[in-house]
Parts: C-alpha cells; structure tokens; sequence
C-alpha cells in the first residue's frame, strides 16, 4: 500500500525580510519615562528620509523599570528610566534602508538632555509568532476600553486580519508641544503567520515615528494580563 499526506500539508512559511527591526548597542544610563518626543524629534534630525518611509517607525526605549510597557509608574512626568547596557535602541525600516541608517552609528545624540551614544548595530528579522504586543496604540481620551477594542477590530478587519483574541491594558498619556497624546496598550493573540507579519509591517494607526502603533513578539496574552493585575 503506498500512502502520502502531502497534499494535505501547507508549505512552511518563510518570514520575509522587506521591513526588519535594527536593534543599536546604546550607552545611556537614564531617560525620561515620557521621551516619545524627544526621541522622535532627534532621530529624525539626524535620519531625515524617515519621515517620508511609510513602513518605518521609531521604538521607544523601555528599561526593567518600565513594567514591560504593559504598567507605567505613577508620574512619568518626573521618573527615569534606567538602562542597561542590554539596552537596545530599535527603528523598524525597509530592508533597502538598512545602509543608510547606519549613519546614527557612533553619533552621540541628546534625548532631551539625556546623552545616548550610539554603537554598531544588528538586523533582526520579524517574527512571525501567533501573539503580537503593542506597547501604544493611539486612542481617543473619551472612549472606554469596549470601545477601544471595538475601533482596532475594525482596522484589523481593514487590514485582512480577523480579530480572535484581544486585550488592551490601561490609558497613557503622552506629553507633545500641541497638545497631550493617548495611547493604550494592546495584545492581539491568534494570528496566522502571514497575518502576524502583516500587522508588523503595516503597525496600527497612526504614530509610527513616535513609537505608537508598532508591534513586537510576546509569549502570550495570559502573562500579560497577570502583569497588568500586579
């Protein structure tokens, strides 16, 4: 008897390598909690063509202190970050960007008073795990967090990515010369890898260059929440 399954196998999925995340080695021991200004405004001096690349985005930096980005302390008005020299600085860019971002290596940059030092750098591919975590998503300070949910299933749903499992944590707020900005966390769980890619290229509303809307790997929606309840 011969038998085969083959026809019954989907072919493996190779995550592709248009948009990576280059992750800098940094030397700098503190930051503002509430640096997505700062931070932003800097990079874009020193890396002007950013602006105009649809699919790049600027990650904050987040520190042990930060709670994982899923809890904030009290005032992040007055409380710092401490980094270690674990510590990456991160922008996410298409893989034809790679070269000429290389030019923030060895510059020293002022992240509102805060010197970082900038060293070599390293690609890392997208991942194309089922849970996907965005430490800020901007929102609307009026809207509660049913509505929240319901506004992002709609822009997955525009996006071709069916909402399975979702959880958002709680409202931040963000300090910019115009005006303050809100944000949410969120966890998105259930993806199909070619979606999970999807949402990392395209990140979810707007934002991107001031590190909101921009999704990165986690374990798994459960520890996630016990972190929010402790």
């Amino acid at each position: 008897m011969f038998w085969s399954d083959d026809r019954d196998k989907k072919p493996e999925f190779v995550v592709p390598d248009e948009v990576v995340d280059l992750a800098y080695q940094i030397k700098c021991p503190t930051l503002p909690i509430d640096h997505a200004y700062a931070l932003s405004t800097v990079i874009l001096q020193a890396l002007p063509w950013l602006a105009d690349e649809e699919q790049a985005g600027i990650h904050l930096v987040h520190g042990a202190s930060s709670g994982h980005g899923w809890t904030r302390p009290e005032d992040p008005t007055t409380e710092m970050l401490h980094l270690s020299r674990r510590t990456r600085l991160r922008l996410r860019l298409p893989k034809r960007r790679l070269d000429d971002a290389c030019e923030l290596t060895g510059r020293t940059l002022d992240i509102d008073g805060h010197s970082m030092e900038v060293g070599k750098s390293s690609v890392h591919l997208l991942s194309a795990i089922s849970t996907l975590f965005a430490r800020y998503i901007i929102t609307r300070e009026a809207i509660d967090e049913g509505q929240f949910l319901e506004q992002v299933a709609g822009e997955l749903g525009s996006q071709g990515i069916p909402c399975r499992k979702m959880l958002c944590g709680m409202p931040h707020t963000h300090s910019f010369p115009d005006g303050p900005v809100f944000t949410r966390s969120l966890m998105v769980a259930e993806l199909e890898p070619e979606q999970s890619v999807r949402l990392q290229q395209q990140g979810l509303g707007a934002g991107r260059k001031t590190g909101y809307g921009l999704f990165i790997p986690h374990k798994g929606i459960r520890p996630v929440k016990e972190e929010d309840n402790g």
